[in-house]
């Protein structure tokens, strides 16, 4: 008759033949390249380029529209005058992310289509 305690020395017995043994590796010589690491692979610095820096909105440059009404020749003129790469037109009751995104100008207006702030984000 087995024991509970049998049982369960049996079964972990059994698992651990089905595992895989370990691996081992042979100790690499001073002269082996096959197993030295990778070098890292080059940045744009090290080639001599360098990356544009990133655009950000300036909304400053944008204040002239508040007001105004917002068509899309209006549009277009604040999102090149703030230097964004994206613009986004916001009207009351929107839904909108929460995301804040440097490169984004958010035009909000009201019920009329007239701007009412120019912001960034």
């Amino acid at each position: 008759m087995f024991r509970p305690t049998s049982l369960a020395l049996a079964s972990l017995l059994a698992l651990s033949a089905c595992a895989t043994p370990p691996q081992d590796t042979p100790p690499a010589d001073e002269g082996d390249t096959a197993f030295a690491p990778a070098p890292p692979p080059p940045t744009l610095e090290d080639e001599g380029i360098r990356e544009k820096p990133p655009v950000i909105c300036n909304d400053q440059a944008g204040q002239w529209a508040v007001g105004q009404l917002a068509d899309e020749a209006l549009v277009e003129k604040v999102q090149a005058d703030t230097q964004s790469k994206y613009v986004r037109v916001i009207k009351p009751g929107m839904m909108v992310t929460m995301d804040y995104r440097e490169d984004r100008v958010n035009i909000d207006v009201d019920e009329e289509n007239r701007v009412t702030a120019v912001r960034c984000g």
